[in-house]
């Protein structure tokens, strides 16, 4: 109960990331907003469609939102998913997941996984070509992302083309007293952030979990070719880099771009420059893998 209600207060701040957003605002041919029914419950989605392209069938990014697993919403994000919609000619999916502590791990995994079946399920009514799927996400989003795709290959499934990691937390098991963090006020009560797992892995064992923490993650070079975005003075660059290396290591196709003088989700919160930067890369490395797909 104390979670929950701490949870619920901490919705209540406002989200400084959706204030000052550090795309312009873009027109796209159409915004679609549905209701898919997964097993965890009925979600809220936007599909973008990008104001300029040709093709019938369009590759597709499924994005996650950041937020700490435990707070914001989809809507965050739509500045962004408009640009990569028009710049990277794709379709943009951006999913409201659900929030801990209220449905924990493994529930927003689960839920991903249902809303990737039901893309490929409904392909030819979305005008989306099911072999040029990609998925990524911001922080807590890009742990999502990150075990979608471990989730995909323990179900023996086709993996995304590309998985985009900016910013990702992917280690619950090391306490955050541990890791670099730059800001003087988390570094000093490391339980705030233990709060957060408190939330999202409550029980024995689960902060262990590879799905959880994908750093502890046996990985092969079947996983989707990845793109790392970390920031310099981030607590959580350390786990970013070793699991970038454990995918290398396996023979997956890595890109690591180290943002200097950037902290935690600078792609939302600044500096503009290097936000626009990262976005621009993160559009880039969408249409590439889409173009190259086959080739």
């Amino acid at each position: 109960m104390f979670t929950v209600m701490m949870a619920r207060l901490l919705r209540l701040l406002p989200n400084q990331a959706k204030k000052k957003p550090m795309i312009p605002f873009q027109e796209v041919k159409v915004k679609k907003d549905r209701v898919v029914e997964t097993s965890v419950q009925p979600t809220n989605i936007s599909l973008y469609y990008p104001s300029e392209a040709n093709q019938k069938k369009f590759p597709v990014y499924i994005n996650f939102h950041g937020g700490a697993f435990i707070m914001h919403e989809k809507e965050m994000d739509d500045h962004y998913c408009r640009y990569l919609a028009n710049q990277a000619k794709c379709v943009v999916l951006n999913v409201n997941y659900v929030k801990a502590p209220e449905y924990p791990f493994p529930k927003p995994i689960e839920q991903g996984y249902d809303i990737f079946q039901w893309v490929k399920r409904n392909a030819d009514e979305l005008n989306i070509d099911v072999e040029k799927m990609m998925l990524g996400g911001s922080s807590s989003g890009a742990n999502i992302a990150a075990a979608l795709c471990l989730y995909l290959e323990e179900k023996g499934e086709k993996q995304p083309l590309l998985q985009i990691l900016s910013c990702p937390m992917l280690d619950f098991a090391t306490p955050h007293a541990e890791k670099p963090e730059p800001d003087k006020w988390r570094a000093r009560y490391p339980q705030a952030a233990h709060f957060l797992n408190m939330c999202y892995v409550p029980d024995k064992g689960q902060a262990e979990h590879p799905l959880a923490s994908p750093v502890r993650a046996e990985v092969s070079d079947k996983l989707a070719s990845a793109l790392f975005l970390i920031a310099e003075y981030d607590a959580f660059r350390p786990e970013a880099e070793c699991y970038a290396e454990k995918l290398k290591a396996a023979g997956v196709n890595v890109q690591v771009e180290l943002f200097r003088d950037c902290r935690h989700a600078f792609t939302h919160l600044g500096p503009k420059e290097r936000a626009e930067e990262a976005w621009k890369l993160i559009a880039l490395k969408i249409k590439e893998a889409a173009e190259s797909y086959g080739n």
